[in-house]
């Protein structure tokens, strides 16, 4: 469970520092499309890729449930 929580902190680290947004930003953005639970259940396959990797993975993910890929 620590491994995941270490994970987590570093792919919004990572998202906060490629899309210049806050801390808070990206967690309430996390929330808001269910992230953290893609994260988790992703795990093996995310954290095998460099952070821009992660966060453009993730920045495609939001774009396609909200339709602004």
């Amino acid at each position: 469970m620590r491994e995941n929580a270490e994970f987590i902190a570093y792919c919004i680290e990572e998202y906060k520092a490629v899309n210049a947004m806050t801390g808070k930003e990206v967690i309430d953005l996390f929330k808001k499309y269910n992230i953290i639970d893609y994260i988790v259940s992703c795990y093996d396959a995310l954290h095998t890729m460099g952070g821009l990797a992660i966060a453009e993975d993730i920045g495609s993910l939001i774009g396609g449930i909200t339709g602004h890929e």
